[in-house]
């Protein structure tokens, strides 16, 4: 979860290729981009919004909250 919302905040900023922050973003882009593209094929953009972020979160913690019920039982 927190890689998700790091690569939520980087998108915010202009990245220039070369710098060690270009190299952060893709491995970030590439550790989530697996989880968040099948939500972005479902949930359009909202104007220059990509609320695919929020919606995975929710996701992401609804199913860890989940397991950790079913481990401590």
């Amino acid at each position: 979860m927190l890689i998700m919302v790091l690569r939520a905040v980087l998108s915010w900023f202009p990245i220039q290729p070369g710098t060690p922050l270009a190299t952060v973003n893709h491995w970030l882009s590439v550790v989530t981009e697996p989880v968040l593209a099948p939500f972005r094929k479902v949930i359009p953009p909202v104007g220059v919004f990509d609320i695919s972020y929020m919606v995975a979160l929710l996701v992401v913690w609804v199913l860890t909250t989940y397991v950790f019920y079913l481990v401590s039982v």
